[in-house]
């Protein structure tokens, strides 16, 4: 292949002529020269527009649409009939690029080749004050998972490639839908429908992308994100992908996300144990279960178990337990908090 394939950016742009400078510039500050940007301007009312009419007017490899439906996928399915690349990257248009990211993200590409997505670390900024607590936690796990390339082994507790820290070749991006379904968040329904598909996942300890935090970004906003934990969507591509029904089904975890989650469960009508580390909780029935000690779970033959403890300390615990009782591969446990 061309070791210097041409490089498609997807940018879809809203309301973001504070940022925009600062975010095409370090774009077209790129080492890696062969790339075209597709910006996509999604409705805007102040003057992202004409921002983007001049940096095209000043550079060629950068084309303007703008989208016929709002909203953040259906503008970046425009964009995407309009690319003429082999690789596919997506930016965010707020943010900002290190120089090296898209010459990193083509040389490790080209060490594999089709059937592999490259994902790397992201950083967080802010113009003022500081990065929030969340998001902080959330770039460490993020780094942690790309360092270790353990993406489909962490897949269910949160999403684990940012949407802007990925690339992959055109035939494979659409081999997994694209930007097609429109279901939100976008980027995690990306990351299960690569599982899904088989691709594997090639993580490098490198920071791609500075990530802009501020009050009103989508992921503070939008209802579609408010209910950060997405249950209903880990749940559905769990029963596609990793459900086994010849083998018992273990839910550990009765605070709020247990509770929840067992209502998920049971509108897939399974039946499932459930167990606690809460001695007041042990033997009491809850949407008609009965609660069982966690330390059933040994006495129960081959089962998937699902972890819906969000404290740190109790996931440690888990763990210990786990790797006690089963001896099984990590893919016979799953934390979804």
């Amino acid at each position: 292949m061309n070791p210097e394939p041409l490089v498609s950016i997807i940018m879809a742009v809203k309301d973001t002529a504070p940022y925009l400078h600062d975010c095409i510039d370090s774009i077209i500050a790129q080492t890696y020269q062969n790339w075209e940007l597709i910006a996509v301007n999604d409705h805007s009312t102040d003057a992202t527009p004409d921002i983007l009419d001049a940096f095209a007017k000043a550079d060629s490899r950068i084309r303007v649409f703008h989208s016929d439906t709002p909203k953040l996928i259906p503008t970046l399915q425009y964009g995407y009939r309009e690319v003429k690349g082999t690789l596919i990257n997506r930016m965010d248009s707020d943010d900002k690029m290190p120089d090296y990211k898209i010459q990193v993200l083509v040389d490790e590409w080209h060490k594999y080749g089709k059937g592999h997505v490259i994902a790397g670390g992201t950083e967080h900024f802010v113009d003022e004050g500081e990065v929030g607590d969340g998001f902080l936690r959330y770039e460490r796990w993020l780094n942690e998972v790309a360092k270790t390339s353990t993406h489909y082994q962490q897949i269910y507790k949160e999403c684990v490639i940012p949407s802007h820290c990925w690339l992959i070749h055109k035939e494979d991006f659409d081999a997994v839908g694209a930007f097609n379904p429109i279901v939100y968040p976008e980027d995690y329904d990306l990351c299960f429908r690569m599982y899904r598909h088989g691709l594997k996942v090639m993580g490098i300890n490198v920071i791609l992308h500075h990530w802009r935090d501020r009050s009103n970004r989508i992921s503070r906003t939008w209802e579609e994100y408010k209910d950060n934990r997405y249950f209903d969507l880990k749940m559905r591509f769990f029963y596609e992908i990793d459900r086994d029904y010849s083998r018992p089904l273990v839910l550990w975890g009765a605070g709020r996300n247990g509770k929840d989650m067992a209502k998920i469960l049971q509108s897939y009508q399974d039946t499932f144990h459930w167990v606690s580390n809460n001695s007041k909780q042990i033997g009491k029935d809850i949407y008609e279960v009965r609660m069982q000690s966690f330390e059933a779970i040994p006495t129960i033959e081959n089962p998937q178990i699902l972890i819906v403890v969000s404290s740190p300390d109790g996931k440690k615990e888990i763990l210990e337990h786990l790797q006690k009782w089963t001896k099984k591969p990590v893919e016979d446990y799953w934390f979804f908090a």
